[in-house]
């Protein structure tokens, strides 16, 4: 059973991969961050347990199709595993804003789909990635430390909420993933 304070819990978009404002539709559009890749697996390798949590309201949007989603997590999952990691379970939420859902993060759903399917009885003390203010607030609903990342719309983020740079706020920020895991693995 994993623990939680060896478990890394990634948002996808802007974090693993380029993000776009248009949605990424195809796997064609998918396009991973190479240092992204290769922080995964270095995680893996190191004993990490490393999870995927991503809103994908493109689907309830009409942008792409559930096949296709699946399509961009096995060339995800082919990638790490290429490189010598594994990513031990992908939640995504397929709903847009206005579904009322309770996976869409900032809810903590899709990080409650993770705990469940890696047996966990609770997530505090665990890593939450991301690149938004929801991905924050939904790893601070399970007191997962925070972690800004300033890929995707991570500046933007920084911009919008320069409070979180202040030395008293818990969130760490790095410059991407693969800083993060340099970081992580220096601990």
């Amino acid at each position: 059973m994993c623990s939680p304070d060896r478990l890394v819990i990634l948002d996808r978009d802007g974090v693993i991969n380029l993000d776009s404002d248009e949605y990424v539709k195809t796997l064609a559009e998918w396009i991973p961050y190479p240092s992204a890749i290769h922080a995964i697996s270095r995680l893996s390798r190191a004993g990490w347990t490393v999870a995927v949590a991503t809103n994908q309201s493109g689907i309830a949007r009409g942008y792409y199709d559930e096949a296709t989603l699946n399509r961009m997590h096995a060339e995800l999952n082919r990638l790490v595993s290429e490189d010598g990691g594994r990513i031990a379970h992908i939640a995504w939420c397929p709903h847009s804003p206005s579904d009322g859902c309770s996976c869409r993060k900032p809810l903590p759903g899709l990080l409650e789909q993770i705990r469940v399917a890696l047996g966990m009885r609770d997530l505090k003390g665990s890593w939450m990635v991301g690149d938004s203010m929801r991905d924050l607030q939904a790893g601070n609903a399970v007191e997962a430390q925070p972690i800004l990342v300033l890929t995707g719309k991570g500046k933007r983020t920084l911009d919008k909420h320069p409070e979180l740079a202040n030395s008293e706020d818990a969130t760490r920020i790095f410059d991407d993933l693969a800083q993060f895991a340099d970081w992580l693995l220096e601990q």
